[in-house]
């Protein structure tokens, strides 16, 4: 995100508090092992209109991600599935967790959930 930052853009900008956030690397305990925050990852599962908000499992049921969209490959999917093109990118559950606690203060909300490390 802060990659693609244009202050006043419609698009890509960030609240200035964000971006000093991020230029601290102020994560908390949702930082990865090396420090970094991830924001998005892709994965081939197969995903139409409808399904943003949907969410991400891993192999022990647990929540990693929201689905929001998908590339351009994938917009065929309502018709058929190819699983050498079609990706879903999602929001990673560390990056919202980070985003609500940390960023928006709303670190009760997130004291409520049972997470997992």
């Amino acid at each position: 995100m802060v990659k693609k930052y244009k202050k006043d853009d419609q698009e890509f900008d960030l609240p200035t508090r964000l971006l000093d956030m991020n230029k601290e690397r102020n994560y908390g305990r949702f930082a990865d092992k090396d420090g970094s925050m991830h924001v998005n990852f892709l994965t081939d599962n197969d995903i139409t209109g409808g399904n943003s908000g949907s969410p991400v499992l891993n192999g022990k049921g647990e929540l990693i991600g929201l689905a929001f969209d998908g590339n351009i490959e994938a917009m065929a999917g309502d018709v058929i599935f190819d699983p050498a093109l079609q990706r879903t990118i999602n929001v990673d559950i560390r990056y919202v967790l980070w985003v609500i606690e940390n960023f928006s203060g709303a670190k009760h909300i997130v004291d409520e959930m049972t997470l997992v490390n």
